[in-house]
């Protein structure tokens, strides 16, 4: 009888002692903030296909890359902040490989299209600085950073040098840094839409790449452009 209080008396003992360690580690677990007002504030990075578009007689024998980074700033406009408003600044290279020689000088440039038969090399390149404004919705949540997004808005860009280069098969070498006809401002209508980091990115401008001073023996030089590949965002 005595063995038998002695077992009830350890194993009681042995279970409020289990009871207090369990009380303990529930009382010392860590508690997880979860912020409730959280922003998608991202920087951003793309790797873009340049394609002419509107541009009778033009061709791109050559694939037209271009690559842009920034970062924008979210704001949310309603309560579950699945929407918002964003806006930052970034960069810009696009590169624009076709047959439409430019010769003379930049403040008297010639315009021709001419065949591929012609030219040795023939592309136009920029740098620009950019300002995308941009209306977002995402079903993300405070807890979670992958989640599905469709993006879309205006990216104003200013131009900060541009330059041609056109060598043709006989003694011909000509390059113009800041030609005059190009349009400095541009702006353009873009989407993305994507899950978590990896993003397909479409953007097509609204005005041409030159003034309306800018014309071939024909006709003016009126291009647009449609630009699509990858964006990827990076909280």
């Amino acid at each position: 009888m005595r063995l038998f209080f002695s077992c009830l008396f350890l194993v009681s003992f042995f279970n409020v002692f289990s009871q207090e360690e369990t009380t303990i580690a529930a009382e010392t677990k860590p508690v997880v903030k979860i912020d409730s007002l959280y922003r998608e504030d991202q920087f951003y990075f793309s790797l873009i296909y340049n394609s002419i578009m509107k541009s009778p007689g033009m061709a791109q024998d050559r694939f037209s890359a271009g690559l842009s980074l920034g970062v924008l700033r979210d704001m949310p406009i309603n309560k579950a902040r699945t929407f918002a408003v964003a806006t930052g600044l970034g960069l810009s290279y696009k590169n624009y490989y076709q047959n439409l020689a430019i010769t003379g000088t930049k403040d008297a440039p010639e315009y021709n299209v001419v065949s591929y038969n012609d030219i040795s090399t023939n592309k136009f390149y920029s740098y620009l600085v950019d300002v995308p404004i941009e209306f977002r919705w995402r079903n993300s949540t405070p807890e979670s950073y992958k989640f599905w997004r469709i993006y879309g808005g205006l990216k104003l860009s200013y131009v900060l040098q541009s330059k041609s280069v056109f060598k043709g098969l006989v003694d011909q070498n000509v390059k113009i840094v800041n030609n005059k006809d190009v349009n400095r401002f541009q702006y353009g209508a873009y989407i993305s839409t994507g899950y978590n980091t990896w993003n397909l990115y479409a953007c097509y401008s609204l005005n041409s790449l030159f003034k309306s001073s800018a014309r071939t023996p024909t006709e003016q030089v009126d291009i647009r452009t449609l630009s699509m590949g990858l964006i990827f965002y990076i909280l």
